[in-house]
C-alpha cells in the first residue's frame, strides 16, 4: 500500500538494547495482547482513503477484502479471504467469479437496526456496493486509480455519478452479484495485476447501514468483517482492537516455506485466529519515546531508530550480544520500495525546467545520507523499480544519480541560473518530527552548494498528505512501498492518469509513458513486458519528476515473548497471526 514518510518503515519494525526485569502492563492487558505502534498519526479508518502504510495497517485489522496474502509462503501467494476459494477465469481471461464464504458477519454495531444492533451476513450485493463507493466520484477516495479504467461499465458509472446524486441501484456490466455468495467481475481487457487489487485495504468490503448510519464520522467507526473490532481511538495517541467475538472461523496455515517449521513458525498450526485477545497501539511521531517503550518492554517489534542503532547492532551487523541474552530476535529482510524526492511537476518553474530538475538530482549525494539517515542500512536507487520484482535493471547507472558537484552547476547553468544566481527559494514541504528535521537540513546544505535555497514548511503527516495531494509546495520528500509484487505499482506513480490526488503525486505527464504503460498491462510477465518496464525506467529517469534516493533494508527486533512473527511486505492484516506468550513476560 502506499505512501509513507522516508523513515516510517524502519521506525515501524524492530528495536533495543535492554529490557528491564519487570514489564509493566497497560491498564487492561490481560497478557495476551500485542503492543504495537504507528510513527504517525492515523488520519481515518475508511478503507478509500487508505492510502498510507498507517492507515492501511490499521484498516486491515477490522476490514477483509476477497483475497489476501499467504503469511508465510515466499515468494508471495494470494489466497482467499472473504472468497471461498480462488475465482474461476473465463477463457478470455476477463471474467472472474467468486464464491464468498458464508456466514460471515459484520461485527454487532448499532447502525444494524433491523436486527437489534446485531452484525448480519455479507453477501455479494455488499461487495458490489463497496466497489461503487471507491468508484463514487463525490467520496474522492485516494484509491480509484486501482479499479480506472479497468471494470467493464464502471467508469461510465462513475461518470454519470458526477452529474447528480450517485445511483448505487443502477447496475454495472462488470460488478454482478450473481446470487446471495456470487460475485462476478468482468474487466475490459485482461489484467496480470487485477487480483493483488482484491487484497489491498483500499477493496475492502462495507457495510451500507455503516456507511449511511455514520456519515461523515464513517470513518471514525469502522465496522468490517475483520478479525479485530475497534474498542479506543485517538488518532493522535491510541487504538485499542479487541478480538472479535462474532469473526468467523480462520485458520493459523499449516505450510509454508522451507525453514519455517524449524522457525517455530508452525507451532500454532490450525488453530483459529486471531491468536492474541487485543492490540494496543501507540502513536510516537518521535523515535526517543518509542524506543524507550520497547525498552521497558511495552512494545513487542519495533524498528530500530537511526540514533539508537549502535546499541543495538555490533560492527558485523548483528544483534549485540546483550540483546542476544535477553532473548531478542533480530530479522533482515529487503524492502520492496523506493524513496524520493518529488518535484512538483505542475510548479510553473521546476515542471517547466527539465535541467533545473536534473542539476539538483546531480548535486544530491546519497551514499552520505544513507550512513547518516540509515545506518548503511539501504542501497541507492537508479530509478522507481526496487529490486526483488521483475523489471529491475541491476546494470542500469542513471546518469543524473551520480554525485557531480561541477555537473550539477553545468546543468544549473543551462538552466538560466548560473550559480543559483535568479533563482528564487524552492518550497520544500515536509513533515515536523526531529528526524524529518534533520534530513531536511542535509537537504539544505546539498543544495546551497550549487547555490540553490529552500524555504521549508512543517506539517503533521495527514497534513503533509493533504498539502501534497493539492500540489501545495514545489517539492517533498516520500516513501513508496509496493502494494503487491509487480513493478507495475511503482510506473503507476508517472501515470498521467493517477495525477494527484492520485498517486502520481509529482503529477508527472508524458504521452510516451503513458503509451508504454497502457501496453504494458495488456501482458503477461514475460520479456516484452520487462522491457516495457525498464524502457519506462530509463524514461523517467532522463525526465527527472523524481530524485530517486534509496531502497532500504529492514532491520526488525522482536521481543522473546512474541511468536510467530515473519515480517511480511503486505502486512496490513497479519496481526491476527501473532500469539503472545504471557509467561515469558513476567
Amino acid at each position: 500500500m502506499h505512501l509513507f514518510t522516508r523513515f516510517g518503515v524502519s521506525a515501524m519494525l524492530a528495536v533495543s538494547f535492554m529490557i528491564s526485569g519487570c514489564t509493566p502492563r497497560n491498564k487492561g492487558d490481560t497478557g495476551n495482547t500485542f503492543q504495537t505502534y504507528q510513527p504517525s498519526k492515523v488520519k481515518g479508518l475508511d478503507p478509500i482513503y487508505a492510502d498510507d502504510l498507517y492507515s492501511g495497517t490499521e484498516v486491515g485489522r477490522v476490514y477483509e477484502g476477497l483475497l489476501q496474502y499467504h503469511y508465510l509462503k515466499r515468494p508471495f501467494v494470494l489466497v482467499p479471504n472473504l472468497a471461498e476459494a480462488m475465482p474461476e477465469l473465463s477463457a478470455d481471461g476477463r471474467s472472474y467469479t467468486f464464491k464468498l464464504k458464508k456466514g460471515v458477519l459484520f461485527q454487532d454495531d448499532a447502525s444494524f437496526k433491523e436486527t437489534q444492533g446485531k452484525g448480519r451476513e455479507m453477501t455479494a450485493e455488499d461487495v458490489v456496493y463497496s466497489f461503487k463507493r471507491l468508484a463514487d466520484p463525490k467520496l474522492v477516495s485516494t484509491g480509484w486509480w486501482i479499479f480506472e479504467g479497468k471494470i467493464e461499465g464502471l467508469d461510465e458509472w462513475r461518470d454519470s455519478a458526477k452529474a447528480g446524486a450517485p445511483d448505487y441501484s443502477k447496475p454495472v456490466s462488470g460488478l454482478q452479484a450473481v446470487d446471495r455468495y456470487t460475485i462476478k467481475i468482468t474487466l475490459k481487457t485482461r489484467s496480470a495485476q487485477f487480483l493483488y487489487a482484491l487484497a489491498m485495504p483500499f477493496t475492502s468490503v462495507v457495510a451500507r447501514e455503516a456507511v449511511e448510519h455514520y456519515g461523515k464520522e464513517f470513518l471514525n467507526h469502522p465496522v468490517g468483517t475483520g478479525p479485530f473490532r475497534i474498542a479506543e481511538y485517538d488518532r493522535n495517541s491510541r487504538l485499542v482492537w479487541v478480538r472479535n467475538p462474532t469473526y468467523r472461523t480462520e485458520l493459523y496455515p499449516s505450510d509454508g516455506e522451507a525453514g519455517d517449521k524449524e522457525a517455530g513458525l508452525l507451532e500454532d498450526a490450525g488453530k483459529p485466529l486471531p491468536l492474541v485477545d487485543r492490540v494496543v497501539v501507540q502513536i510516537f511521531e518521535e523515535s526517543q519515546p518509542q524506543w524507550l517503550s520497547f525498552l521497558s518492554g511495552r512494545l513487542d517489534a519495533t524498528g530500530i531508530p537511526k540514533d539508537n542503532y549502535g546499541e543495538a547492532i555490533g560492527g558485523n551487523k548483528d544483534l549485540t550480544p546483550d540483546l542476544v541474552k535477553k532473548g531478542i530476535r533480530l530479522y533482515k529482510n529487503p524492502g520492496i520500495d523506493v524513496a524520493h524526492t518529488t518535484f512538483n511537476m505542475k510548479d510553473p518553474l521546476l515542471g517547466k525546467n527539465k535541467l533545473l530538475r536534473q542539476a539538483l538530482s546531480i548535486a544530491y549525494d546519497v551514499k552520505p545520507y544513507i550512513e547518516l539517515f540509515f545506518n548503511g542500512r539501504a542501497i541507492p536507487a537508479e530509478g522507481p523499480i526496487p529490486p526483488g520484482v521483475s523489471g529491475y535493471d541491476p546494470d542500469f547507472k542513471n546518469p543524473y544519480r551520480e554525485h557531480n558537484l561541477a555537473k550539477a552547476k553545468e546543468l544549473l547553468a543551462k538552466a538560466g541560473y548560473p550559480d543559483g544566481k535568479g533563482l528564487p527559494p524552492l518550497e520544500y514541504v515536509t513533515t515536523s518530527n526531529s528526524t524529518s528535521r534533520q534530513a531536511t537540513e542535509f537537504l539544505q546544505k546539498t543544495f546551497a552548494a550549487v547555490g540553490v535555497q529552500l524555504k521549508v514548511t512543517t506539517y503533521s503527516w495527514p497534513e503533509f498528505q493533504a498539502a501534497v495531494k493539492s500540489a501545495r509546495g514545489q517539492l517533498w520528500s516520500f516513501a513508496w512501498n509496493a502494494d503487491y509484487p509487480d513493478a507495475e505499482n511503482f510506473l503507476q506513480l508517472f501515470y498521467s492518469k493517477n495525477a494527484s490526488p492520485g498517486p502520481n503525486d509529482s503529477n508527472y505527464s508524458n504521452p510516451e509513458f503513458d503509451k508504454l504503460y497502457e501496453k504494458s498491462l495488456t501482458l503477461l510477465d514475460g520479456p516484452e513486458r520487462t522491457e516495457l518496464y525498464r524502457q519506462m525506467a530509463r524514461m523517467v529517469a532522463e525526465d527527472c519528476p523524481w530524485i530517486f534516493e534509496l531502497h532500504r533494508s529492514i532491520f526488525s527486533l522482536v521481543q522473546p515473548w512474541l511468536k510467530n512473527y515473519k515480517r511480511h511486505a503486505f502486512e496490513h492484516n497479519t496481526a491476527k497471526y501473532l500469539r503472545v506468550d504471557p509467561a515469558l513476560k513476567k
